[in-house]
């Protein structure tokens, strides 16, 4: 009598385990759909292509032939041996070739990418390829939940600027305005001097951190460049540990050293004691109405110079 309720827990959980099973199965159908529609396939080749798309066309797409999708002694390109040219992205597209509607267009190709078609259609090629790689995070991502398509910054029909530092960040800020008005301030990062480039510090095919960063953190990410803040420290100061964006502004900030709010002022809004000359600094502490040490300088950090930490053993002030 005691084992029937154990069978029934076991039977419950099997019951269980294949609901999952097919609800997963079925989020996989969706998230990963098949990337080529229905149709014919033309048996005409890149020829057949390029007499209408080649240099002199209004769309031309010769210069695939330029990149690494179009080389054809690699098996995985589109172009490389037991693939289909130019319908592995495009989709079985003989109609677009053979027929001519009545006001002289062509029917589209299976998948045009244009900008009126779904984003998930447009990918599906693409990811068909780079899921294992660049797109091991992109469904859930940021880019993919607000609809960017691929070939939104992408470019297959020759040179793809995101791929080259020279000029990847133009094409991130066409869609991202307030950053691009950020690395025009007065203390920024070295992006416009070719240093940095976005990537750097962003995932932009998806990232399990927030702000689709490389890293599972803020600090993390901060921490591969400024590795002399990391500690562990003796004497630490919070906010430090805490997020480096406490204090500082990460694409560009109007105040040195990226800082969120002019100093000593942002300061204060943690540190106000009696026990300390902090009283609330009116600005006025400059010539010629005085020289006040906390406003003129580095102010609060004329002083307090190891504000990231201190591993001195008299650095409870983080002074020394």
């Amino acid at each position: 009598m005691r084992g029937l309720p154990v069978r029934g827990y076991r039977a419950q959980a099997w019951i269980w385990l294949v609901g999952c099973w097919l609800a997963l199965a079925a989020g996989v159908a969706w998230a990963y759909p098949d990337p080529m529609p229905e149709g014919e396939w033309l048996d005409r080749g890149t020829e057949g292509c390029l007499m209408c798309h080649g240099p002199d066309s209004q769309w031309p797409g010769h210069r695939v032939l330029d990149t690494v999708h179009g080389v054809r002694g690699n098996d995985h390109s589109p172009f490389g041996a037991g693939q289909k040219a130019c319908e592995s992205c495009h989709g079985p597209s003989e109609a677009h070739v053979r027929e001519q509607l009545p006001d002289g267009s062509r029917p589209p190709t299976a998948i045009a990418f244009t900008a009126n078609e779904p984003a998930a259609l447009k990918d599906g090629p693409c990811l068909a390829c780079h899921l294992a790689d660049t797109g091991h995070h992109w469904h859930g991502g940021a880019h993919q939940f607000d609809e960017v398509a691929c070939t939104d910054c992408h470019r297959v029909h020759g040179p793809d600027p995101v791929t080259s530092r020279l000029t990847e960040v133009e094409v991130c800020t066409d869609c991202h305005r307030r950053t691009r008005s950020e690395f025009l301030r007065a203390s920024t990062h070295p992006v416009r001097s070719g240093s940095m480039v976005c990537t750097d510090c962003h995932a932009p095919h998806g990232s399990l951190s927030v702000g689709e960063l490389h890293r599972g953190t803020l600090n993390e990410s901060c921490y591969d460049c400024h590795a002399e803040y990391r500690g562990p420290f003796l004497w630490e100061h919070a906010p430090v540990a805490e997020d480096c964006s406490s204090c500082h502004e990460p694409h560009g900030s109007s105040h040195r050293s990226l800082l969120a709010r002019r100093s000593p002022w942002m300061c204060q809004e943690c540190h106000l004691s009696q026990f300390h000359p902090s009283a609330v600094e009116s600005g006025l502490g400059v010539p010629p109405q005085g020289a006040s040490r906390q406003i003129l300088g580095r102010d609060c950090l004329n002083c307090h110079t190891q504000v990231h930490g201190s591993n001195h053993p008299s650095g409870a002030g983080l002074i020394r």
